[in-house]
């Protein structure tokens, strides 16, 4: 006769998530999350550093990066705490995030691109500081394509 205990709580950690700090940093795709945390910082601070001479551009090119560096950061910090471990879900939830953080941070990418072609006669120094913004957004792009790729294919 079969036992009517009741089964063991599903929500554990899946053994393909490291635990530790240094093991974290260190596997794909978890290596990801330091990279665009970076390189997404580059972006909106480069952005905010020059003259916002195109608001509607820029301010989406803001926005899509400062809201993408706060919840990585929340990301990261809930791998690091353990809390994803409530969650069955969590892979797709990352990968679902990354897709669209990815899709959003394309659009922040031309539109930054276009905003430092239309300065480039203005104010040389802005017009070098855009330029990075737009090869930093192009590079935290690929890092979160990769990321929600990777969440899958390691």
């Amino acid at each position: 006769m079969a036992s009517r205990d009741t089964p063991p709580a599903t929500s554990y950690a899946p053994p393909d998530v490291p635990s530790g700090v240094a093991a974290l940093f260190l596997t794909i795709p978890f290596a990801f999350f330091l990279p665009e945390l970076v390189f997404g910082f580059w972006v909106w601070t480069l952005v905010a550093a020059t003259h916002v001479a195109y608001p509607l551009l820029q301010g989406w090119v803001l926005y899509v990066s400062l809201t993408s560096f706060l919840i990585s950061l929340m990301f990261l910090m809930s791998y690091l705490f353990g809390f994803y471990k409530r969650f069955e879900s969590w892979r797709v939830l990352d990968s679902l995030y990354h897709g669209t953080t990815g899709i959003l941070y394309m659009s922040a990418s031309v539109l930054q691109a276009y905003a430092t072609i239309i300065s480039e006669g203005h104010n040389l120094s802005h017009y070098y500081i855009n330029v990075a913004a737009s090869f930093f957004a192009f590079l935290t792009t690929l890092l979160y394509i990769l990321h929600a790729f990777s969440i899958y294919y390691h």
